[in-house]
């Protein structure tokens, strides 16, 4: 399951060389890059990551990156293929929908127990994260939008105080990223905002069941705003990575 340092704030190339770094910085540095290619929409699925392209990008050795690649295909976010090399992973029609109804059960379970467990503080601290959401809706800054909306549904699932559960949805959003990132057209919300208010709301009111099917409404309109093609994206790899 992916894991959660900072954001990169520098292109690789001023970036110091990768021995004069701990391995595991540098490893966790190629990671997060095709990690949040992937959630930013800038990696299309399907799209190859070649050893030796990204040994160059990140002035590391094969052994790194196999490390690397190795990781991310064990979170699903890349195929390894036999004799082909690496390709961000393509998930089917039907492993969306097996994904999605996964993560509805899933989400449904936390929304009710963060209804049980939620302070007046913390539910405070959702508001807060609301005004942020609209504030970078309104700005049409797209990238912060979707980590804003991302990230909501992993604070209420942290209210729900079962760190197990939350690591499970942690995985199950990394892979619906990749979904979206294939499936949703362009200028499509990954979330709406008003869905997520509506949700906060009735977790403040105490209202488990209408919170948990406000939750699974917001959750089907998603993939139902899925469709089934993408045409492939004509930049480099360097690029698609945010590094050039």
């Amino acid at each position: 399951m992916a894991r959660s340092p900072s954001s990169l704030k520098t292109t690789a190339a001023r970036q110091p060389a990768a021995d004069a770094a701990p391995d595991g910085d540098v490893e966790e540095r190629i990671y997060r890059s095709v990690f949040e290619g992937v959630t930013h929409q800038r990696l299309a699925p399907g799209t190859k990551l070649p050893e030796a392209s990204l040994c160059e990008l990140f002035g590391v050795s094969r052994a790194m990156v196999r490390k690397v690649l190795q990781r991310l295909a064990h979170d699903h976010i890349v195929e390894l293929r036999p004799n082909r090399g690496a390709i961000v992973a393509m998930p089917s029609p039907e492993e969306t929908r097996q994904i999605f109804e996964a993560r509805r059960a899933l989400e449904a379970a936390l929304v009710r127990m963060a209804v049980r467990n939620a302070t007046r503080a913390e539910i405070a601290e959702l508001r807060r994260h609301l005004k942020e959401e609209h504030a970078a809706m309104h700005r049409y800054t797209q990238p912060e939008w979707a980590r804003l909306a991302s990230s909501f549904h992993l604070r209420v699932a942290r209210l729900a105080r079962n760190p197990i559960l939350e690591r499970y949805l942690t995985e199950l959003m990394s892979r619906c990223s990749l979904i979206v990132a294939l499936y949703e057209p362009p200028g499509n919300a990954a979330c709406e905002h008003g869905e997520h208010a509506e949700v906060v709301d009735a977790i403040a009111r105490g209202d488990a069941d209408t919170a948990v099917r406000l939750m699974e409404e917001h959750l089907l309109v998603l993939e139902r705003n899925i469709a089934l093609d993408r045409p492939a994206s004509q930049r480099s790899l360097g690029q698609m990575l945010g590094l050039s």
